[in-house]
């Protein structure tokens, strides 16, 4: 998805000017600089680690997230007025990161060492998790680590992810039947 197709914030941005800088415009930058600081050090390991969960690669969910803020930040007038930042956050690391595969031509299966230390996230886990995560697709993992992990609303993962929240469901129903598959279990919603 194109930055100018994202979805539009909750409210009405200020106008841009190229009038010279005042110290009332430093004092204003400040702020805008905190308030980002301070969202960032509040999201960045969460998102993060449900990166590094969804693309299968700690190192490459570091470099997502990364990404994602560094963009964040350069909008961040616009960013933080939308109704979930760390959703776009989420959605424009994830986009990067398939970019960058893309690009390199690097799409391997992961092996499930790399998701062990990340699944440790969810807490008490399933023995064999990691490995049956690591077989899912990155759009069927995304959404279960946005749902699980991340604790979000279909309808949040639906606008995070820029997909309907039909998609959603689907994708979590086939990755949860894919998962109590692998892990063996009956009772598995």
């Amino acid at each position: 998805m194109a930055e100018s197709e994202l979805p539009a914030p909750s409210s009405a941005s200020s106008s841009s000017s190229a009038a010279p800088a005042t110290s009332a415009d430093a004092s204003a930058f400040d702020t805008v600089a905190l308030t980002f600081d301070g969202f960032f050090a509040d999201h960045y390991e969460r998102i993060a680690r449900a990166l590094a969960v969804s693309l299968g690669d700690d190192h490459l969910g570091r470099d997502a997230a990364s990404e994602g803020f560094a963009k964040a930040l350069q909008r961040w007038n616009r960013v933080q007025q939308y109704a979930n930042p760390a959703g776009w956050i989420y959605r424009v690391g994830l986009n990067w990161a398939r970019s960058r595969r893309r690009k390199s031509r690097r799409e391997v299966a992961r092996p499930a060492s790399v998701l062990d230390g990340a699944v440790t996230e969810f807490g008490d886990h399933e023995p064999g998790l990691a490995p049956a995560l690591a077989r899912l697709s990155v759009d069927h993992r995304a959404v279960v680590v946005a749902r699980y992990y991340l604790d979000w609303s279909e309808a949040q993962i639906a606008t995070a992810l820029d997909i309907k929240p039909g998609t959603v469901k689907s994708r979590l129903s086939r990755a949860i039947d894919e998962l109590a598959t692998s892990l063996g279990s009956d009772s598995h919603r």
